[in-house]
């Protein structure tokens, strides 16, 4: 008896234990830095978050030419350090296909320091300068070496942050930019986001200060215009290529084809329908 009451007390007062250095570190450990200790990173949570609207691996795990399409009409996020958010309606993309691709940073196959995100899984950001002054933001496809540039975008949220940021890029200050000129190229999509060489090599789907959601209303092929990239200079029949896609009649797109939408118009594919 002596020795089943002595039991009895050693299990009492484990139930009264209020405190477990063992459970507790577990704890701090699946809980993120500044975030609600509430929210773990277990398992279950991981599973939230698989069901969130922002596009995973298997978006961006495609083609090419594919992706470069598939991004039209979906919605790229930024988040700045003080908690603002930046939304922007992707409008022209280009491909760049790889080793074979004669135009691409990458062609030959050739792997180097500055274009080593080009290789890595697809939705890998690229971003690289240049003219020594300004930034250019691609993502990884499937394909050795292959992304696509994003080169204009929609502003939808933020837009006098995005104004705020291309006054703090440029040297000289100047007119108030309209919205259609915020973002309507390459360079000056990247200076409206906030995006530099610090973004290289980031991954779309885990990083928590840029990434992508699924767009509404997305677009059909008619609304899809094809057409030559931009300022890639003499790349014999490379320049020639259809590696260019915009939104068709929508004003925020950099530099439209009127030949090519003429073309369109003439075979029935108007927008929309």
């Amino acid at each position: 008896m002596p020795r089943k009451r002595k039991l009895l007390a050693q299990l009492s007062a484990l139930q009264n234990t209020t405190s477990f250095p063992q459970i507790s570190a577990v704890e701090q450990l699946n809980t993120t830095p500044g975030a609600d200790p509430s929210s773990k990173s277990s398992k279950y949570f991981m599973l939230e978050q698989k069901n969130s609207p922002q596009l995973q691996e298997d978006f961006f795990n495609q083609p090419c030419v594919s992706l470069a399409k598939s991004f039209l009409g979906q919605i790229l996020v930024r988040k700045l350090p003080d908690g603002r958010e930046l939304w922007g309606r992707i409008v022209e993309t280009e491909a760049y296909l790889g080793g074979e691709d004669e135009a691409s940073h990458s062609k030959g196959g050739k792997q180097t320091q500055r274009n080593a995100a080009m290789f890595m899984k697809p939705g890998t950001l690229y971003v690289y300068q240049i003219y020594g002054i300004y930034f250019c933001m691609n993502v990884s496809s499937q394909g050795e070496g292959a992304a696509v540039l994003l080169r204009s975008l929609e502003p939808l949220q933020g837009l006098d942050a995005m104004r705020e940021l291309r006054r703090a890029s440029r040297k000289a200050p100047t007119r108030l930019l309209k919205d259609w000129q915020l973002c309507n190229g390459p360079s000056k999509l990247c200076q409206a986001f906030g995006i530099d060489k610090a973004f290289d090599q980031r991954d779309l789907t885990q990083d928590a200060a840029i990434w992508m959601v699924p767009g509404q209303d997305l677009p059909g092929e008619q609304d899809v215009v094809a057409t030559t990239r931009i300022g890639i200079g003499n790349r014999g029949e490379w320049a020639q290529k259809p590696l260019r896609f915009y939104l068709r009649g929508n004003r925020f797109v950099s530099v439209v084809d009127k030949k090519i939408e003429r073309e369109m118009a003439a075979r029935g594919h108007s927008p929309g329908s």
